[in-house]
């Protein structure tokens, strides 16, 4: 079966908008996204990451794609301080942020009976506390502007059971849990939050991170016999943003082919 998916160009989207995107350095969603946002007609754009070169080449690849060179600013989301500071530089940069795209995330392979403390601990609070403190930060930025939208990455696995995935998978459902609540409060401010939950984003960090042989089984279960490109997931991310998603706030959408 040839179903290869033909790329979507931008129908400025996010026009108007500024937007800083979290973990957006490889080949992943985040950097399709950042791509996307570029794409889209965003007026300003911030990307994040924990690593510089590859950061750095993110942004060259960005420009060299788009036309548009975004600002680039380091940060580990498991640490409070980096955090305030990536949110001063975006405002700093753009003037305000209108859109938050919730990235970082952190998974890996171990059966429970063999996992430690660190690894457990490791991955919630780069995927759910993470998420927690970029959501809490930009929440203080954009309720009192009284406009805002806030996209966060999830996984089916917040849902469904995978051999292997309990920390990532307690994680991702968490990050359904926030976005579910946070919306409840953050609509007072006439800020929306939602977020998408892919079941198989493939790129090349992927395998390195993950048993061989499971992504081509993985695939298998997927109903047109592959993984979504991440730009595919990029383009829902880009339309809860966008005002073409003005009355939803608090939901998690499954980007997703697999079978019931």
């Amino acid at each position: 079966m040839s179903n290869k998916p033909t790329y979507v160009g931008g129908h400025n989207l996010l026009e108007d908008k500024t937007v800083l995107v979290t973990a957006a350095a490889g080949t992943g969603i985040g950097f399709a996204t950042a791509v996307r946002c570029a794409e889209e007609g965003a007026s300003g754009l911030v990307i994040s990451d924990i690593h510089e070169r590859r950061l750095g080449e993110a942004a060259d690849k960005i420009e060299a794609e788009t036309g548009v060179r975004p600002e680039t600013v380091l940060c580990n989301v498991t640490k409070e301080d980096e955090v305030q500071a990536m949110f001063e530089f975006a405002v700093e940069k753009m003037g305000h942020v209108d859109v938050l795209m919730n990235n970082a995330g952190l998974g890996g392979y171990a059966k429970v009976v063999d996992m430690t403390d660190d690894q457990w601990n490791l991955v919630l609070d780069v995927t759910l506390n993470g998420c927690f403190r970029c959501t809490r930060t930009a929440l203080k930025h954009m309720m009192p502007r009284g406009k805002g939208a806030i996209v966060n990455n999830a996984s089916v696995l917040g849902w469904r059971a995978q051999e292997g995935q309990s920390h990532y998978a307690a994680a991702k459902a968490g990050v359904m849990a926030l976005t579910r609540c946070a919306a409840i409060e953050a609509a007072e401010g006439n800020v929306r939050i939602n977020c998408v939950a892919p079941s198989l984003a493939m790129h090349p960090f992927l395998e390195k991170v993950t048993p061989p042989g499971l992504l081509a089984e993985l695939q298998k279960r997927e109903a047109f016999g592959r993984g979504a490109e991440p730009w595919e997931i990029s383009n829902v991310m880009v339309f809860l943003a966008s005002d073409y998603s003005s009355y939803m706030t608090g939901e998690v959408l499954s980007v997703s082919s697999q079978r019931a």
